[in-house]
């Protein structure tokens, strides 16, 4: 079978919702959560016509498989025994008839609860019940009744009853112990196919990754533009912390609800290209035709549930729009996903040059949001975009070429966290410079050896020895250290002149062919510089020497204009022996 077959074959097992049969780790959750609609008005007639409309209306065959049971179903807790008590009335079965009812439908089942002791629901909406029904102090009791008698596949586990100043017992917990606590009682339960949603409403810390499938990296969402595009803003520097299994919530979807038709679009598609959880909060019994056939479109879910499990980055930012890319079906291939995303209120005419997605000859098109494809391209990408509009496209192209380009905002920082004050817990953190590439630096790095920057991703088709420029901003003398691939390179002090000027400064590395891992940190005690980017160069392809229609017969390789190794298309510029050759 040919590349592109075997791609096309991809594509549709994905969309087909069969890939997370075929992988060893977790797709981004789809399904459907009680919360957006009915708040704690939840019952067991509610819970089981949603349940029941998602599989009649087709979202089960799609991929939508968790039926999630938000807050609202707690009756409190037996103060002598310990047990935890259901809501007589709108839950007077109990949870494990509701839970078997959604598996009978071919559904996974979903619960909710709090590290602390009251829920949410308590605090805020006058849920009496729900007061001493949180984890805090019965982890292990209450996960063996969700998950071994009630038979719950999956717990969205929120932080009032942790956090004091939203709870009635002024509880201050410390979040990583407790849902690191909480991931151990699951995994005593002995079911191996559990998923914790993390609900702490910031990104929590670089630890969330060993305990959870998905955490929530933003404020509670609300129906209204204003909220979508802050969520999507929080997550526009989050893709190092997306890997397989393991993804940033940006909370349940609105889509159906008082968004207009564009804001849905945008809304969904930036969900599925940053393969955020998939949770959908409309009403399934009384859910719009536009937005079923937008949460139903297969092409989108494919780029959500794709094999790599890989969230887009931004690879261009202007003005106030966006472009974001990433790969899907292979890594490194010739096939990418790129979103033109514009959060502003006036229509924007937006193009990225192919050669700045690593794409080169002739690229095909096709608009995932139209379910068609357009005219093949070359050089360029553009298209009118509306406000508060998006448009992503599935881009097969004839060349790919390795990344050269690589971000501050879009590197790892391992002491990454929003919770708490970065300065007092002396953590990076991404920060706005207009001097930047990107408009963005990664700050606050060093103090500590652990508070460093890596690249882990370090992709080059032919190993060898490279110039790696690093462009960074600082007013007084810092140092740094670059390490490849666990081996130190150098160690340097560097100073910009001011926190407003950007310098660079070339160090020689050697990469390996494929992923390498750069990293820059410091075990001196001091804060490091903030880093806007650095740049990779073959060191041993030789200068160009101008010219047009360059002798082409002898078998010397062609490189493109950056320096690396390519096959030629027509109608393109490479270097070959020396001289700039134009390819007819």
């Amino acid at each position: 079978m040919s590349r592109k077959s075997l791609s096309l074959l991809a594509a549709l097992m994905i969309a087909a919702g069969t890939q997370a049969q075929d992988t060893p780790y977790e797709t981004p959750t789809m399904g459907w959560s009680s919360w957006n609609t009915f708040g704690v008005n939840i019952s067991e007639q509610i819970i089981k016509q949603q349940a029941r409309a998602m599989v009649v209306q087709g979202f089960a065959d799609v991929g939508y498989k968790y039926l999630n049971i938000d807050d609202g179903f707690f009756g409190g807790r037996n103060k002598q025994t310990g047990e935890l008590l259901i809501h007589p009335t709108r839950f007077p079965n109990g949870l494990k008839p509701v839970a078997d009812y959604i598996h009978a439908q071919g559904l996974k089942a979903g619960i909710y609860s709090d590290a602390g002791s009251n829920t949410c629901g308590n605090y805020y909406n006058g849920d009496v019940l729900s007061v001493d029904v949180g984890l805090y102090n019965y982890d292990q009791r209450d996960c063996d009744f969700y998950f071994l008698e009630c038979g719950f596949d999956f717990i969205k586990v929120d932080f009032c009853g942790g956090d004091a100043p939203q709870n009635s017992y002024r509880l201050s917990l410390d979040e990583k112990q407790r849902y690191t606590a909480i991931h151990q009682a699951m995994l005593k339960t002995g079911r191996k196919d559990l998923r914790l949603n993390v609900c702490r409403w910031n990104y929590p810390g670089t630890w969330v990754h060993d305990v959870a499938t998905s955490w929530r990296m933003s404020q509670d969402i609300n129906s209204s533009w204003g909220s979508i595009k802050d969520i999507i803003g929080q997550n526009l520097y989050l893709s190092a912390y997306c890997s397989e299994g393991h993804y940033n919530d940006m909370d349940m979807l609105e889509v159906g609800r008082t968004l207009s038709v564009e804001e849905d679009k945008t809304h969904f598609g930036m969900w599925c290209i940053m393969s955020s959880p998939l949770l959908i909060g409309c009403n399934m019994m009384t859910i719009k035709p536009v937005a079923k056939a937008l949460l139903k479109n297969e092409e989108l879910i494919a780029l959500n549930q794709d094999p790599l499990a890989l969230q887009a980055y931004v690879v261009q930012h202007k003005g106030e729009t966006y472009v974001l890319v990433k790969d899907i079906i292979e890594a490194h291939g010739l096939i990418r996903a790129v979103a033109l995303y514009n959060p502003s209120d006036s229509q924007q005419q937006m193009s990225i040059d192919f050669k700045d997605l690593e794409l080169g000859g002739e690229v095909k098109v096709r608009d995932l949001f139209e379910h068609k494809d357009l005219e093949p391209m070359t050089g360029s990408l553009s298209a009118t975009v509306p406000a508060h509009g998006t448009r992503i496209y599935r881009l097969e192209a004839e060349q790919r070429f390795d990344r050269t380009l690589y971000e501050g905002e879009c590197a790892y920082l391992s002491q990454y966290q929003e919770i708490k004050n970065h300065q007092a817990e002396e953590t990076a953190i991404y920060e706005s410079n207009n001097a930047a590439s990107g408009g963005m630096v990664a700050g606050w790095l060093g103090r500590k050896a652990t508070n460093d920057l890596q690249w882990r991703n370090v992709y080059v088709s032919e190993s060898g020895d490279y110039t790696m420029k690093l462009t960074y901003v600082s007013g007084e003398n810092r140092s740094l250290t670059v390490q490849v691939n666990g081996e130190e390179v150098t160690t340097r002090t560097l100073n910009s002149g001011s926190w407003s000027t950007m310098k660079s400064v070339d160090v020689p590395i050697s990469l390996n062919a494929g992923n390498n891992v750069v990293r820059v940190y410091t075990s001196k005690g001091n804060w490091m510089p903030s880093i806007d980017c650095m740049t990779l160069t073959r060191k041993d392809v030789p200068e160009a020497i101008e010219g047009v229609e360059a002798d082409t017969s002898t078998d010397a390789p062609y490189y493109n204009l950056q320096g690396q190794p390519v096959t030629p298309t027509t109608n393109s510029i490479y270097i070959k022996n020396r001289q700039k050759v134009l390819m007819k």
